[in-house]
C-alpha cells in the first residue's frame, strides 16, 4: 500500500499529470501484489524440497535461515525501527535535496527495513538509540556510493530509464562485482558466454527459459526425494516442483513488465529534468524496488543455478554454521549488481555471487548469536533449545554487517568516528572519479557482447 502511494507522491512532485500519476501508483500496486502471488505460491513448492533433502542427508548445522521475514519482525518491532521509519526517509530527501546524490532513494520506501534491521540490532544491544541512529544513517552514506556506481550499468542492463536498485542488502555488492569482473575478464571468462540468447542459439528449445527452469526444478525435486525416488507421491511432487520452476520464468517477467511500467511517466519527467544539465554523470535517478529485476532471464537462471550451489558451500566451508533455507528463493534479488555488472554472462555472475555469498554466511555466523537474541524477544513461540536463526539474504553483507555494524557494536562511538572519518575521503573520491568509473564498467561489459 505505501509504495503505490509513494510513487504517485514522487510523481506529482516530478510535475507528471494527475491522471499518469495515479495509474503509475495502480501499476506499481498491480505489479507488487503479483510478486507476491507469484512467490508466495513457488516458495512452498520448492522450500519443502529443500528441507527434505537437508533432513536425509543429516546436515548438523545449527544457524537456520529463516528468510527476510524474520528481518522484518526486528525491523517494524523496535524504537530504533520506527524512528528510522520517520527520521531516516527525511534524511534520503535531504540528501537528495541537496544533491548530496543524484538518486532519489526514498522511491523504494519499503527496502528501509534493511537499515532498520541493523539499527535495531545495535539498540537492542546497546540500549542506546543514538548509536543506532548513527548505524543506520552511516549505511546510508556509505550505500549513497555503492547505489551511484551501479546506477548506469543497471539502468542500461535491465532497461529502466534512469532507475536503479537502492536496497542495502543488494547495492553493497557492486565494488566487488566490478573488481571481480575485471578480474575474471583478465583471465578470460567473458569468452564463456553464458547467457539466454547463447543458451538458446547452443541447446535449441532446451536452452529457453521456460525449459532450463523445468530441467532445473526437476533436479531440485530430484534431491528432495533421494529417500523415497521409488514412490509415486515422490514423482508426483518432483513434477510439480519442474513445472512450478518453469511456470515462475514464464509469469515473473510478465508480472515485472506491469510493475516497471509505473515508473515510465517518473523516468520521463526525471529525463527531462536531467536535460536542463548538460553535466554527463548528473541524471537523475529514481530508487525503485528490487523486484523489478527479478523477473530477468540471466538473473532468473542464475538464481535458481545458485541454489544447490550455495547448499553445497554451506557444507564444505570451513567455520560456517549456517543452514540456508528460506532466503534461497530470495537469491534472485541479491544478485543484480553481478548480473549487470557482467551483462548478463551467467557464468561470471555465478562464480563471483557464490564467492560474495561465501563471505556473507560467515558474517551470518558471526551475528547468529545477536540475531537470535534479539529475534527471540519479539516472538510468542520461544525457539528449540540450541537453535539460532538468521536471515541467510539479509544479514549475510560484509559491508553492511561485517564493516559497518559489528565494530560498532563492538567499539561503540570510536568505531562511528573511524567510519565517518573513512567515509569523507572516500565520497570525495568517488564523486571525482565517478564518471571514470562508470566508462570502465561500460567497457568491461562490453567485452561480453562483442564475444557472444
Amino acid at each position: 500500500i505505501v509504495v503505490p502511494v509513494i510513487i504517485i507522491v514522487i510523481c506529482l512532485a516530478f510535475g507528471v499529470e494527475t491522471k499518469k500519476a495515479i495509474t503509475a501508483g495502480l501499476n506499481a500496486g498491480i505489479g507488487l501484489v503479483g510478486f507476491g502471488w507469484v512467490i508466495n505460491s513457488f516458495a512452498p513448492v520448492i522450500v519443502p524440497a529443500i528441507n527434505a533433502f537437508v533432513q536425509s542427508t543429516g546436515l548438523d548445522l545449527p544457524v537456520v535461515d529463516l528468510g527476510w521475514q524474520a528481518v522484518s519482525v526486528i525491523a517494524y518491532a523496535t524504537r530504533a525501527g520506527m524512528v528510522f521509519l520517520v527520521f531516516g526517509l527525511l534524511f534520503q530527501i535531504l540528501l537528495y535535496v541537496t544533491k548530496f546524490t543524484n538518486v532519489f532513494f526514498p522511491g523504494d520506501l519499503w527496502n528501509n527495513y534493511s537499515y532498520m534491521f541493523w539499527g535495531s540490532m545495535v539498540y537492542v544491544i546497546s540500549n542506546n538509540m543514538w548509536l543506532a541512529i548513527a548505524c543506520m544513517f552511516l549505511q546510508v552514506l556509505y550505500n549513497v556510493i555503492f547505489v551511484e556506481m551501479l546506477s548506469k550499468r543497471w539502468s542500461t542492463y535491465y532497461g529502466y530509464p534512469n532507475c536503479v536498485i537502492p536496497a542495502l542488502h543488494i547495492a553493497p555488492g557492486t565494488p566487488f562485482a566490478v573488481a571481480g569482473n575485471w578480474i575474471l575478464n583478465k583471465l578470460g571468462a567473458n569468452k564463456v558466454r553464458w547467457s539466454p540468447e547463447s543458451l538458446r542459439k547452443n541447446l535449441g528449445f532446451i536452452g529457453e527459459p521456460i525449459f532450463l527452469g523445468l530441467i532445473l526444478g526437476f533436479l531440485i525435486g530430484i534431491l528432495g526425494h533421494l529417500k523415497d525416488l521409488g514412490t509415486l507421491a515422490a514423482w508426483g511432487n518432483i513434477l510439480t516442483i519442474a513445472l512450478s520452476t518453469s511456470a515462475i520464468m514464464a509469469i515473473f517477467p510478465r508480472v515485472a513488465n506491469i510493475f516497471s511500467s509505473a515508473f515510465m511517466p517518473l523516468t520521463e519527467a526525471a529525463r527531462k529534468r536531467t536535460a536542463k544539465n548538460v553535466k554527463q554523470g548528473d541524471e537523475i535517478y529514481i530508487g525503485i524496488n528490487d523486484a523489478t529485476g527479478y523477473g530477468e532471464p540471466a538473473t532468473l537462471i542464475s538464481g535458481i543455478l545458485l541454489i544447490p550451489i550455495m547448499l553445497l558451500l554451506c557444507v564444505v566451508l570451513p567455520g560456517n554454521k549456517v543452514l540456508l533455507l528460506a532466503d534461497l528463493i530470495a537469491i534472485g534479488y541479491i544478485i543484480q549488481p553481478f548480473v549487470a555488472v557482467t551483462n548478463g554472462n551467467i557464468f561470471k555472475t555465478i562464480i563471483l555471487a557464490a564467492i560474495w555469498f561465501s563471505i556473507g554466511l560467515y558474517v551470518c555466523t558471526a551475528t547468529a548469536p545477536m540475531f537470535t537474541q534479539v529475534y527471540s524477544q519479539f516472538i510468542s513461540e520461544p525457539l528449540a533449545e540450541g537453535i539460532m536463526v538468521t536471515s541467510g539474504m539479509i544479514a549475510n553483507k560484509p559491508i553492511a554487517g561485517g564493516l559497518i555494524f559489528m565494530p560498532i557494536v563492538k567499539w561503540g562511538w570510536t568505531a562511528v568516528g573511524v567510519l565517518t572519518a573513512v567515509y569523507i575521503p572516500l565520497y570525495i573520491t568517488w564523486k571525482k572519479n565517478k564518471k571514470k568509473v562508470h566508462q570502465f564498467m561500460e567497457d568491461q561489459a562490453a567485452l561480453d557482447v562483442t564475444s557472444k
